[in-house]
């Protein structure tokens, strides 16, 4: 587990969900990793109580699961939730992108290909899939900001734990480049109002998207285990 710095006035509880929340999203807890509320409770410094209560707010948030009897863990990625992040996504991203056609703020357009030239980068280099993941997932972030839909970015991040933790394991094998060549081709598409492209580019992306994952489903690949599949 990554520690990190703590906020200045950031309480003992915040700091330790914060720090929790950020592991497992990057995997670097592992999806049904064992937790110990007195290991977890001596590394962060602070007592079980606050830790038992991060416990359940991440349990609310279905990122920790706690088995009667067994113990607590984080939770293996639900192929279910992932399929309803894809869909809420790739729905309003597809609306957001028709009214950045028309209409998208400037600055903002800058922020675009700046993210974008820091996604080459990274695509240059080996390894880098988790910054790679924070630029893609500000790269889309943006096309909201640009046509304030702020606040519907933040539902689709809160809807988004499974999916986001399956992208950062499917962006360890993709190739970075491809991305970067269909994030490309957003930019040009707000830049020439292209409107009409806009159903079909988002299909393709799409379509990358869950391409680009299916392998890791199969039972020799070493992360099947990491995924609940419901029947």
């Amino acid at each position: 587990m990554v520690l990190y710095d703590k906020f200045e006035k950031e309480s003992g509880k915040d700091y330790a969900y914060r720090v929790l929340r950020e592991n497992i999203m990057s995997l670097e807890l592992n999806p049904g990793e064992l937790l110990s509320e007195i290991e977890l409770s001596e590394k962060l410094g602070i007592s079980r109580t606050p830790i038992r209560e991060v416990l359940m707010k991440l349990k609310s948030e279905h990122l920790i699961e706690v088995k009667p009897q067994s113990g607590t863990y984080v939770s293996l990625i639900d192929l279910d939730l992932v399929q309803e992040a894809r869909f809420m996504r790739f729905t309003l991203e597809e609306k957001v992108l028709k009214l950045a056609c028309e209409n998208f703020s400037e600055e903002l357009f800058v922020e675009l290909e700046k993210n974008l030239y820091a996604q080459q980068i990274i695509a240059d280099m080996d390894g880098g899939e988790k910054e790679f993941h924070k630029l893609d997932n500000h790269f889309h972030e943006l096309f909201f900001l640009g046509v304030n839909k702020e606040n519907v970015w933040k539902s689709i991040l809160n809807i988004s734990t499974h999916y986001n933790r399956m992208r950062i394991l499917s962006q360890a094998e993709d190739s970075k480049r491809d991305v970067v060549e269909q994030h490309r081709e957003f930019i040009e598409v707000i830049k020439n109002k292209n409107i009409d492209r806009v159903e079909s580019l988002i299909s393709e992306h799409m379509r990358y998207t869950k391409n680009s994952w299916e392998h890791l489903l199969k039972e020799d690949n070493e992360s099947h285990n990491f995924f609940k599949i419901n029947k």
